[in-house]
């Protein structure tokens, strides 16, 4: 029997006393519970990592303007801006996490890493962590698993769907499962990627799911920029032994109670925050126009 991911300090204990690594007991559930060789998974981490390249560098690259017209190449932008606010390196994980997430909004091909509100996260961080420290794809993948395992564990006591818990629920998750994978592919202990998802979760607490017109655009791209900088920042934290108080399995049992409490216009319904702005009002009429001027008439005619 594999461990089933109920809380973080159960899968320390395991780790514990079946002398196994973060990332093994998750291989280990893997192969028990989806019945596929240790390959198979290993293939298919390398394969999602791929993809998740591949997002980083199309949205680099090639045009990424959505219909909506809320999308139009910010990740370029930001990439090719000669003014840097701290250093080249944070330009680069912050354009790379608006690249993915553009990819995304824009009808690319993404990993859904927990959800594809949040795909921008983890290949911004992963890519960026593996430039600068020069880490092999398996250390990657690795972490990968690691990150797969916290989300096993969040989505047990909380959740990671945005209709549920808000968009701390979704963007939250990425980064904690970002930061905590950040931690491991570092050498840090057990309990320091533990804690490293703790102050994710605390400083991700509240975030509501509010997208504008109902589109995952605005303001879920830009919040894919800014949790992958609070993963990295609670990935510092974390390693410098600061503690975060409050145990990880508490702090995602108040993600859990908040999502529980937020009020339903909050939770992906594009009811309220930004999306029940006048301006928000103003986009959602024009992408509901757009999309009845390109609805095909009886004998399939568009427009």
């Amino acid at each position: 029997m594999s461990f089933l991911f109920n809380d973080f300090a159960g899968w320390k204990q395991y780790c514990k006393e079946k002398q196994l690594n973060l990332y093994e007991v998750v291989l280990d559930y893997e192969v028990k519970q989806k019945g596929k060789s240790e390959k198979e998974i290993w293939d298919g981490l390398a394969n999602a990592y791929g993809v998740m390249k591949n997002a980083v560098r199309t949205g680099l690259k090639e045009n990424m303007t959505s219909r909506s017209g809320m999308v139009n190449n910010g990740a370029k932008k930001v990439y090719q801006n000669k003014l840097t606010v701290l250093s080249p390196e944070f330009q680069k994980l912050i354009a790379r996490a608006l690249a993915a997430k553009e990819v995304n909004s824009c009808m690319g091909r993404v990993v859904a890493a927990p959800t594809a509100g949040a795909s921008g996260i983890l290949p911004g961080t992963l890519y960026t962590l593996q430039e600068i420290h020069r880490l092999d794809d398996k250390k990657i993948l690795e972490g990968l698993l690691v990150g797969a395992g916290i989300a096993l564990v969040i989505e047990e006591k909380a959740s990671l769907a945005g209709a549920v818990g808000g968009c701390q629920a979704e963007t939250g998750s990425a980064a904690a499962m970002a930061s905590g994978a950040i931690v491991y592919c570092l050498d840090g202990n057990i309990d320091q990627v533990f804690n490293a998802v703790a102050i994710t979760i605390q400083c991700m607490l509240g975030l509501v799911c509010d997208p504008v017109a109902g589109l995952v655009e605005v303001p879920c791209i830009v919040r894919n920029a800014s949790a992958a900088a609070i993963a990295n920042s609670s990935a510092q934290i974390a390693l410098s032994d600061v503690s975060a108080v409050i145990p990880v399995d508490e702090c995602v049992e108040a993600m859990g109670e908040i999502g529980q409490s937020m009020e339903s216009r909050y939770k992906e319904t594009a009811q309220g925050g930004l999306a029940a702005t006048p301006t928000g009002q103003r986009i959602a009429k024009n992408v509901l126009i757009q999309d009845i001027e390109i609805m095909p008439d009886q004998d399939g005619n568009v427009g």
